[in-house]
């Protein structure tokens, strides 16, 4: 008997398998504008369009409760969803939330995870709206839904970024990874000797951004108030590298990142070479949760942003033939690759 074949999931990667699956979805609505292939799906409801994002958080994959307090957990499983939202230069608006408990979580733990949440929620402006609760066998789950509003005018997709366009991107990168590095370090200390102490000195700044990421919702406020609208956006979750290659890759496009232009905070540059022996650019390319904005804006647009502290630019869009490259500080162009995190890794 002739045996089915069987292709493993991680020969194909996260985005691999979103590619699969999305081939044979339909669309029967004339409603849904956007589905599959951005930071959210995006439905014209009247005058406005609804822009909905879903994530899943699991213990074990995504967060350690060994060092990740769950009142922080609950802020972050919000904000990483409300980032999904800004990419798409729209405002938050309602979230749900689903959560999975195995029976070691007491009343008083779900409480604190959701003081975190609530907190989130008086933050950005959103409310909580609904969502579900079930038993897990495994541990704690959360899947947060969020809902946003914007119009036609002003929504900003992956896809619509231009050959000469100016890449950008807010905040610092490389930090959040940095500082999943040193929790983990100190979690083996913490196992080896129970009685030794957490060594976080100085590292306050790169464990904040791990356990604490900031949704750039204060960025989109001021793009707006500015008056420029990016060309293209999206939201730096696995990396600056994987990034950009989706946004080449959405608007049929190539581009050049200068190395020197990264924006890596000078506590990561320090803990990432004296700490741990990793060059700052291998963390800033390929870290991930940083959540900061990256996006692309006209040329004739630059004299709004170049003085802003908190936008650096940080390449252009160019042919699609010419690929995505990394100009290095040695002068060379080498192909920019994503080496990030692969969900569906052995």
């Amino acid at each position: 008997m002739e045996q089915s074949q069987r292709t493993e999931i991680n020969t194909l990667g996260e985005f691999g398998l979103i590619e699969r699956l999305a081939q044979k979805v339909t669309h029967y609505h004339p409603e849904t504008v956007k589905g599959i292939a951005d930071d959210a799906a995006v439905m014209a409801i009247g005058d406005q369009w609804l822009v909905t994002s879903t994530d899943f958080l699991l213990e074990g994959v995504h967060f350690d409760l060994t060092y990740m307090p769950l009142k922080h957990l609950g802020y972050k499983a919000v904000a990483v969803n409300i980032s999904d939202i800004a990419a798409m230069n729209a405002v938050p608006k309602q979230i749900t939330v689903s959560i999975a408990l195995s029976n070691r979580f007491s009343l008083e733990a779900v409480e604190e995870l959701y003081e975190g949440i609530r907190f989130a929620c008086q933050n950005y402006k959103v409310d909580l709206v609904g969502g579900d609760t079930t038993s897990s066998r495994t541990g704690l789950v959360i899947s947060i839904t969020a809902l946003g509003l914007t119009n036609a005018q002003e929504i900003t997709y992956r896809s619509t970024a231009q050959k000469g366009d100016i890449l950008c991107c807010t905040g610092d990168l490389g930090a959040a990874y940095l500082g999943l590095q040193v929790l983990e370090r100190e979690k083996q200390t913490y196992l080896a000797n129970p009685n030794m102490q957490p060594e976080l000195t100085g590292k306050d700044y790169l464990v904040g951004r791990q356990l604490k990421p900031e949704a750039r919702m204060d960025i989109i406020y001021e793009l707006q108030t500015m008056g420029l609208k990016p060309t293209a956006m999206i939201d730096i979750s696995d990396g600056l590298a994987s990034e950009v290659l989706h946004l080449c890759k959405q608007s049929q496009l190539g581009a050049v990142v200068y190395e020197d232009k990264l924006p890596i905070e000078q506590v990561a540059y320090d803990t990432a070479i004296n700490d741990f022996n990793i060059v700052p650019t291998v963390c800033a390319l390929n870290g991930g949760e940083d959540y900061e904005l990256l996006f692309t804006i006209r040329q004739e647009d630059y004299e709004k942003i170049k003085l802003h502290a908190d936008i650096t630019t940080v390449g252009y869009m160019t042919e699609k033939e010419k690929g995505a490259k990394l100009a290095t500080r040695g002068e060379s162009l080498v192909p920019l690759e994503a080496q990030g995190w692969n969900h569906f890794s052995t």
